[in-house]
């Protein structure tokens, strides 16, 4: 029988199946992070029961800290707190923690793939929504709630329905400035916050297949933003070239054999999915949000859209009332406050390095404040050896320690009150980057191109 890579293997990971329930699924990797996790260690120390596996589980701390030079010193009691449990649980039960200095400390979905601990054809969780970001090396990668985490602690398994499968393919030729981040946003644009709803997404097609591994990872990370349970792309020659080497990658005889086993893991041609859909990328460019959810997109050299053009009225209007816009607007030319590049969409070192060069001999407008984050201390390090470092401070823009940042209001590092934010992270809900603030995603070259200007641009504004 013909299987899709979804299909392959949450089959080869099923551990029971009984008409009617939820179904046991083998977990094989687990990753940590200082938010989600307290109450699983909690819950197993009262209950007096052991960690099972517990190296194929790692930790690090991203949501709560600081990223200036002094993120030793956490002023906020709970997120101290947050970070000193942490360390306590994973110093007790012997869990490898990445901790600041550690080489390898960053957001949680930046530091697994650098250290080659996800891998294809794994199952992987996380308390976290965006662990969908695995699934760009052709893992089972999704979110789960501190239950779960508590239950694959325990057990290495957990309970879930089967999801549908969703086929997505790109296609046609886009314009020189499209990203992988304009992709994903023309996708969501195009099916909605619930289009994928159930399901987990295999990417596919030529677009796909041309990308970097890490354009591949803003692309998956994202697909919670439609609905979807998760998104993945089956491993290839791109794939493995990344992950050769790595710590947590297999070595010698090892190597050859897994090689063999991920290229297998590829859909069999001809094989079925639930959905499918192709969106056409031919001569497309940048995309942004306009709105209060990932769903309000549009290409950059659009207007945004009438309030009786589709969709809820009620929250389109919502939507206009928040971010002070108005229906048949264009948003280049719309002043910003604030530009932040980084998070587990955008932190990567491609993504530094293609906003370096757009800020190389250029400032950042006055009237912003331009924040720039990297996912990992390895990020970091790259940045620093390659010289980016500086060019980011010749151009005036702030560049800081590594961490989750400004992509939510749960640091130090907050967009103020009715400030606006153009920004590479993955959601632009209400407040998400501070109370009343607003926020625009866009790939991390039109956040660049804008904060030179000092209001939205793309890189073709510039001169």
């Amino acid at each position: 029988m013909k299987q899709n890579i979804i299909n392959k293997i949450w089959n080869t990971h099923l551990v029971h199946s009984k008409a009617g329930f939820p179904e046991m699924l083998y977990i094989d990797r687990i990753l940590l992070h200082e938010v989600t996790s307290a109450q699983a260690f909690a819950e197993l120390k009262n209950r007096n029961i052991p960690i099972r596996n517990k190296h194929n589980i790692i930790a690090t701390i991203d949501h709560s800290i600081p990223t200036d030079k002094n993120r030793i010193v956490i002023a906020d009691e709970i997120a101290r707190k947050q970070v000193d449990t942490l360390r306590a649980n994973c110093k007790e039960t012997g869990i490898t923690i990445y901790d600041i200095d550690s080489h390898h400390q960053g957001i949680v979905h930046v530091v697994g793939p650098e250290l080659g601990f996800t891998l294809p054809g794994k199952t992987i969780i996380c308390g976290d929504s965006h662990t969908s970001t695995h699934g760009a090396f052709g893992a089972l990668a999704f979110g789960v709630g501190t239950s779960e985490i508590t239950h694959a602690m325990a057990s290495s398994c957990i309970l879930q329905d089967k999801p549908k499968t969703y086929k997505v393919e790109f296609k046609g030729m886009p314009n020189q400035y499209f990203t992988a981040k304009d992709a994903i946003l023309k996708l969501i644009a195009e099916i909605g916050i619930g289009g994928g709803k159930g399901c987990v997404i295999e990417y596919v097609g030529e677009y796909i297949r041309s990308l970097s591994m890490e354009a591949r990872m803003t692309i998956c990370n994202m697909s919670i933003e439609c609905g979807a349970r998760a998104g993945l792309i089956a491993p290839d020659a791109t794939t493995l070239s990344y992950l050769e080497g790595r710590e947590y990658a297999p070595k010698g005889a090892n190597w050859g054999q897994a090689k063999q086993e991920w290229l297998a893991l590829a859909s069999d041609e001809g094989a079925d999915y639930d959905y499918s859909i192709t969106i056409d990328i031919t001569g497309a460019g940048p995309m942004i949000t306009w709105g209060i959810n990932p769903e309000h997109a549009i290409a950059l050299n659009e207007t945004t859209p009438a309030i009786n053009a589709g969709g809820d009225k009620a929250t389109l209007e919502k939507a206009y009332a928040y971010t002070q816009l108005q229906p048949g607007q264009s948003l280049v030319g719309t002043a910003i406050d604030f530009a932040f590049v980084g998070s587990c969409t955008n932190g990567r070192i491609e993504d530094l390095r293609a906003v370096a060069k757009i800020l190389d001999g250029r400032k950042v407008a006055n009237n912003v404040t331009m924040y720039i984050v990297p996912g990992s201390e390895q990020v970091m390090e790259m940045a620093q050896a390659e010289g980016l470092d500086k060019i980011f401070a010749a151009a005036g823009a702030d560049f800081r320690m590594p961490g989750c940042s400004m992509c939510l209001a749960m640091n130090p590092d907050k967009v103020p009150e009715g400030k606006r934010c153009i920004s590479t992270t993955n959601r632009n809900f209400i407040g998400r980057q501070g109370p009343n603030s607003i926020t625009h995603l866009a790939s991390p070259q039109t956040v660049a191109a804008s904060a030179v200007l000092g209001k939205i641009a793309g890189q073709e504004h510039l001169a």
